[in-house]
């Protein structure tokens, strides 16, 4: 199971933080650009307990069930940006984008397997399958309307000035309320699965659709 996921996991979560920087970067903060946070190195972007200890230990004690993680936080100054309210949406939506598109990817390299006769049980096709459903859960996950989170973000530069501000001070409780849903939902009152689900069904009907494939 670690050498299937290893590499998905480093990955979704590397260059969903590195496009992060990147939109920031076009938008006018250099903040990542300057600190070298805007890369497509891994080694950049990986946290030793939030990139590989804790996500791989929430998939083998929830049987799979629940998956989560971070990287090294990208460093985005908003008050740098050209229209902080306008462009920090964007911004937000980088990472999840990145992980669709991601999930693409391992989509076409999963069809490109099985083309070359490769089954469902060869470490070749494993691991496209493993990037799909990681990029896929990730995308979802940090599209909960909790900040930091980036739906968190979203609905930050999606309300008026005052609901906004009002919103965005509940920002210290976002990471314990995150937790405890995690937790909540690994011990079966499955929570984040109501939000997850729907969305990484679509997606990966979506994907296989497109590929001509059967993922479960």
């Amino acid at each position: 199971m670690i050498a299937v996921f290893a590499v998905p996991i480093i990955f979704a979560i590397t260059l969903h933080e590195a496009a992060h920087g990147y939109v920031a970067r076009h938008f006018g903060d250099k903040t990542a650009f300057k600190l070298g946070r805007v890369s497509l190195n891994p080694a950049r972007h990986i946290d030793l307990v939030g990139t590989i200890f804790l996500p791989l230990v929430t998939l083998f004690v929830s049987g799979g069930r629940i998956m989560f993680g971070w990287a090294k936080p990208v460093p985005v100054n908003f008050h740098a940006l050209r229209r902080p309210k306008r462009d920090m949406l964007w911004v937000a939506l980088a990472g999840p984008a990145a992980n669709l598109v991601m999930a693409l990817g391992w989509g076409a390299a999963l069809k490109i397997g099985a083309m070359s006769g490769f089954g469902p049980s060869d470490f070749l096709l494993q691991v496209p399958i493993a990037g799909i459903e990681v990029n896929l859960v990730f995308m979802a996950l940090n599209l909960l309307p909790i900040l930091p989170l980036d739906g968190g973000r979203v609905v930050v530069s999606l309300l008026p000035d005052p609901l906004a501000w009002s919103f965005s001070r509940l920002e210290p409780f976002g990471l314990p309320i995150l937790l405890g849903l995690v937790v909540i939902s690994s011990y079966g009152y499955n929570i984040l699965g109501m939000f997850l689900n729907p969305i990484v069904f679509v997606s990966k009907s979506a994907i296989a659709t497109i590929f001509q494939l059967y993922l479960i």
